[in-house]
């Protein structure tokens, strides 16, 4: 009784006067009798009832109420209902790879079910009670549809190529979803690539370029040095949220919109083989899905080139990395979700992630020896304020050391770690909790732009290092600080990555990188 009354009154406070009373189908009430509350049953996870009610949404312990009403689930024979809504190129290879990986790994059957072009689902069966014990349904669209079904209580999950908007973020708040802007995991890593059939000519393309052809003011491959040919943009769906980080990251910083009229696709493999028979298209699809097409390399002014590459993209050296998040609002999923959810942050779902052909997030060691490049653009690129000395302390420091590929890099203007470094922060204090690095040496190593001066971009470099390292060991709250080797190193402007002639030029130059030996 307590319990129940405990649970009424916490949800009670949780009531917005914004939200619609429903119709009423399940009522909830204490053994006793003395307490009732009924409403439109949202969901039930096995163990606790989620109800909308004239007092708001409540959460309620099943175990300390009886419930009556066409709305009631099967007690004895309880199915969980997972709801997955959002981008198609998550739904149509990552999830199902997951599902079947986490099936095996869990022993259970899996079963898939075409329902449409755009929805299927998973009963998923236990081996031993020879009985289905959950269904994840899918509706693959695009990111914006996804958090539209989150907000109509039609998906438990979204699936998004983009970190959550703000006007989203807000509508969530109203609807007791919790900050989702908070909620949201990194599941797999993929990347906006630029792209051409293989017989077109051209090698490489700048950012500025890049963002004036997707804003139409580059509509001619001559202005390219190419023929004397218009340009043919394909590029996905409306809503995509491919399409939407690369209006956040190509065209915005260059001040400009995208263009009225580009050839739209509903799917990735449309869009790639469009481009691939076209020599005149250009395209933007993923790393993940390049099809028949050849990527084309981004390149500065000051000589540097980027290509996308499963280490490049793992690392965030390459500029237009695009995570694929997993926005969960604020409450109870069933067992089996929460047992899935755990499972594709292990190692061995890793693994099923780079076989599917996308970017895994287990770290990587990288060589000196491996880097030379990296080393070269160093001593071609440095400025009157690097010295010599500098760049000989950095080699003494980091010769014998090798590079993880885990990285952090820093939303603008902000000391904040973006989307995927905050991901990066959680997996790097899991591995000390674990005992990966005891008895090695790490060390956090600061590096900034080349804006302002070299001494100043050294202090911020070093601040950004110890600002990681102190997220780190918040989070690795089983871990004695003292019993490990972690230590602080700041170079500044020294290594530069990409230009500074670009807004994300300059990002991915701003990094913290992390050393082991």
């Amino acid at each position: 009784m307590a319990r129940f009354r405990a649970a009424f009154f916490a949800g009670f406070f949780l009531w917005n006067a914004q939200q619609p009373v429903l119709a009423q189908d399940v009522t909830l009430t204490s053994p006793d009798g003395a307490v009732e509350v009924s409403g439109n049953l949202l969901g039930f996870d096995g163990e606790f009832y989620r109800i909308d009610t004239r007092f708001g949404e409540l959460t309620l312990d099943g175990s300390g109420v009886l419930c009556d009403g066409p709305g009631c689930p099967n007690l004895s024979d309880y199915v969980a209902e997972v709801g997955f809504s959002g981008e198609s190129t998550m739904a149509d290879v990552l999830l199902p790879a997951l599902i079947e990986g986490f099936a095996l790994h869990g022993g259970f059957r899996a079963e898939r079910h075409v329902e449409s072009s755009a929805r299927f689902r998973y009963d998923l069966f236990d081996l031993h009670q020879k009985r289905m014990v959950a269904q994840f349904t899918f509706h693959a669209t695009s990111t914006d549809e996804g958090f539209a079904d989150l907000l109509a209580n039609e998906a438990d999950i979204v699936m998004a190529l983009r970190e959550i908007r703000p006007r989203e973020r807000r509508l969530a708040r109203i609807a007791s979803m919790g900050d989702l802007s908070e909620r949201g995991r990194v599941l797999a890593l993929d990347a906006i690539v630029p792209v051409v059939a293989p017989e077109n000519p051209l090698r490489q393309i700048s950012p500025l370029e890049l963002a004036k052809v997707l804003a139409g003011q580059i509509d001619n491959w001559s202005e390219l040095g190419g023929p004397d040919a218009p340009i043919s943009v394909h590029l996905p769906q409306d809503g995509s949220g491919l399409t939407q980080a690369a209006e956040d990251r190509i065209l915005r910083p260059q001040g400009l919109d995208l263009m009225s009229d580009p050839v739209r696709h509903t799917r990735n493999d449309a869009l790639v083989k469009a481009v691939g028979r076209d020599p005149l298209a250009l395209g933007l699809t993923s790393y993940s899905g390049l099809g028949v097409t050849r990527a084309l390399k981004l390149d500065g002014s000051c000589g540097s080139a980027l290509t996308a590459s499963r280490r490049s993209i793992k690392t965030e050296d390459y500029p237009l990395t695009a995570p694929m998040f997993l926005y969960l609002p604020a409450r109870r999923l069933p067992h089996v979700a929460r047992e899935f959810l755990a499972y594709s942050r292990s190692p061995a779902a890793q693994i099923v992630i780079r076989r599917a052909g996308l970017v895994d997030q287990l770290p990587e060691q990288i060589s000196v020896a491996m880097q030379g490049h990296r080393f070269a653009n160093a001593i071609r690129s440095a400025g009157g304020e690097v010295t010599l000395l500098e760049l000989q302390r950095m080699v003494a420091l980091l010769e014998p050391m090798a590079r993880l590929t885990t990285s952090f890099r820093f939303e603008a203007g902000s000391s904040r770690p973006d989307a995927q470094s905050r991901d990066n922060v959680l997996q790097l204090a899991r591995a000390l909790e674990a005992g990966d690095y005891d008895a090695k040496q790490l060390v956090l190593v600061g590096f900034s732009d080349g804006e302002g001066p070299a001494d100043g971009n050294k202090r911020i470099a070093e601040s950004r290092a110890k600002a990681v390292r102190e997220a780190v060991l918040r989070a690795a709250e089983t871990v004695d600080p003292d019993t490990l080797q972690i230590e602080i190193a700041a170079f500044g402007e020294a290594l530069p990555m990409a230009c500074d002639d670009s807004a994300w030029g300059r990002k991915i130059n701003r990094r913290v990188e992390v050393w082991v030996r």
